[in-house]
């Protein structure tokens, strides 16, 4: 936990309003599986959290956490343990201390079927993570589809404020902007801290308190980095899906529609993508044997020469796409002045396997502007309004 968190005051800063009479509880259970010898198994841990969060529940969960990791045999990428969320919130700053434990001994979060998690649970929901290991830490945030969890604006403790100030209104009035201010900015560095997206803290900032933000659409699921499981609803067409994944990739440059999608055979896609890096070659004017070998394969028809050029241009850095299945390009995007085109593979068995690259009338090939989050690649097949963990 950071230390400029632990300096704040808390405890007058609120985020429900759901009656919970339950005090804050974790239970443990372990399950020990084959490991790769005898003498070592290894030990699942599930930690199940209920009730409000409150003053200190981050120090008891420290040494619970302390204990496990002193005992556990870790595999590579795999998180210490995982923490069940269920309860309506409670004390904020509390929220954002158990989170950064998520994060620091390396905990993955889970909100189940039929609980819910809202307030300052939401927030330490976001604390979930399989690994810290560089370049940068994999989160893991699971919601079960008929979980819920939900975000709002926090509220002050007027009692604290008052009791501070006996009763003087502007010394009240400054105490509660400098808490208010202590407890945004607070909230900024917690989401900068995980990956989170600061426009969702910032959006969360200027909304009523009791208005609620609740993980449901693919995009919210995207924004918070959190990943469905369980019934999640068919996909749609492949063109569909393309354009779908191509219009995250631009991250919203632009929006595509369906019948911008033009599907193309794999010898077209390799073959458009090869004279799209012949041009960017001879646009810079680079002299040598590969732009000769490269112009003698595309005036050729032989399929096996474009494989393996193809084959080693990826393998040599260029943003080639790998050809995991249908090809499709998807047109109509702008960046300014600029037109591009989305080309995108897809499996149409494992929606997880898909690749892409963005085509720059003028520039050439570039890397997408936004990737999809690695334990849940198939949200990209979404388009970001669909509705994916309906609200009960």
């Amino acid at each position: 936990m950071p230390r400029w968190l632990s300096s704040f005051a808390i405890g007058f800063l609120f985020w429900s309003f759901v009656p919970d009479a339950r005090a804050f509880n974790i239970t443990l259970d372990s399950k020990s599986i084959p490991g790769l010898t005898p003498k070592a198994p290894l030990v699942a841990h599930t930690l199940r959290i209920t009730g409000r969060f409150e003053q200190g529940d981050g120090d008891k969960l420290r040494v619970m956490l302390v204990g496990l990791k002193g005992k556990t045999v870790r595999m590579a990428s795999q998180p210490l343990a995982t923490a069940e969320l269920s309860s309506s919130g409670g004390d904020l700053l509390e929220g954002l201390k158990v989170g950064y434990l998520f994060r620091e001994f390396e905990v993955a979060t889970l909100v189940r079927k039929g609980d819910i998690c809202l307030s300052a649970c939401a927030m330490a929901f976001l604390g979930g993570t399989a690994s810290r290991l560089p370049p940068t830490p994999l989160p893991s945030r699971t919601i079960e589809i008929g979980g819920q969890v939900g975000f709002h604006n926090f509220t002050l403790d007027s009692t604290v404020v008052q009791n501070e100030t006996k009763g003087d209104a502007t010394a009240g009035i400054a105490r509660g902007f400098g808490l208010g201010r202590a407890g945004a900015s607070a909230l900024i560095r917690y989401a900068a801290d995980l990956g989170v997206d600061a426009g969702f803290i910032a959006q969360l900032l200027v909304r009523p308190p009791d208005t609620w933000l609740y993980i449901d659409t693919d995009e919210m699921f995207l924004t918070v980095g959190a990943c469905p499981s369980g019934s999640e609803p068919p996909l749609g067409r492949l063109e569909l899906q393309a354009v779908n994944v191509c219009n995250h990739a631009t991250g919203g440059a632009s929006v595509a529609e369906a019948s911008q999608a033009r599907p193309m055979t794999a010898r077209e896609a390799k073959r458009y993508l090869l004279e799209q890096v012949q041009r960017n070659i001879e646009s810079v004017n680079v002299k040598g044997p590969l732009v000769g070998q490269l112009a003698g394969v595309l005036a050729s028809k032989d399929d096996r020469l474009i494989d393996s050029v193809y084959s080693d241009l990826r393998a040599g850095g260029i943003a080639l796409p790998e050809p995991v299945g249908r090809s499709f390009m998807v047109s109509g995007y702008t960046f300014g002045e600029l037109q591009a085109e989305c080309q995108v593979n897809l499996s149409a068995s494992d929606p997880s396997k898909f690749d892409f690259v963005l085509v720059i009338r003028g520039v050439g090939l570039s890397r997408p502007l936004a990737l999809p989050p690695p334990m849940c690649p198939a949200l990209f097949r979404y388009d970001g309004q669909q509705v994916l963990n309906p609200k009960r």
